[in-house]
Parts: C-alpha cells; structure tokens; sequence
C-alpha cells in the first residue's frame, strides 16, 4: 500500500483543482468545527470550515461558516475546553452560522471560555 501526501493538486497547466469529493466519506465527516479561545480577546486555535467567530458579550458567541450549510438542519455538538463547571447550550442555526452560549453549572451566569464546536451536515 502507498501514501501519497500533498498540500496542493494542480491540473497539468498550473491552475488549482477543487477539493475531491468521495460522497460515503462526506456524510461522516464534519462539515465544519471550531476549537477556540473565548477568554478575554476570541481566538480561533484551529478550525475548518469557519471563518470567525463574534464575541456578542459574555459567554455569548455566533460561529461563522466560511462555506455555508445545505440546510439549517445539521446537527451541532460543543463542548467547554478546560472547565468541568461550564454548561454548553447552541441557538439560532441558519445556514451561515451557530450561537453558542456557555454558563457556570453554580451561578448559571453566562461565563467566557474555550470551547470546541462540530457541526455535521448531509
């Protein structure tokens, strides 16, 4: 068996070729995620699929998309990085973007904090 690993694919007359599409792979792959930094000034750590992220205020965030979603029908999973007493909850899906919305478990006041986001559309 070979691997083979490029960064970019070019057609024989140096012009760039789409992204390949292998449609069984699509549907369990996400179409987009986020791992980010809400503290203090939002930093994306790394990302696909999302081209920022709007701090609204604290513990108030809207993801995003760079490519938009099919349908606002995709189903969306976050998590708190680093903090076992922040809940997660997600709002407001369009095809453009998520709101996520996290909170102290003690208090329920929202708080800022990292988060990782998974979106999966068909």
């Amino acid at each position: 068996m070979s691997t083979i690993k490029v960064n970019t694919l070019l057609h024989s007359d140096g012009t760039s070729t789409t992204e390949p599409s292998i449609p069984a792979l699509d549907q369990r792959m996400a179409s987009a995620w986020v791992n980010f930094d809400g503290t203090g000034t939002v930093a994306i750590n790394g990302a696909y699929n999302v081209s920022s992220i709007t701090d609204n205020g604290v513990g108030d965030y809207t993801v995003n998309f760079a490519t938009t979603m099919f349908n606002a029908n995709y189903a969306a999973a976050c998590s708190c990085i680093g903090s076992s007493n922040t809940s997660e909850s997600l709002g407001g899906p369009t095809t453009s973007k998520i709101d996520v919305h996290l909170k102290d478990n003690g208090t329920n006041a929202f708080i800022d904090n990292s988060a990782g986001l998974q979106i999966f559309s068909n």
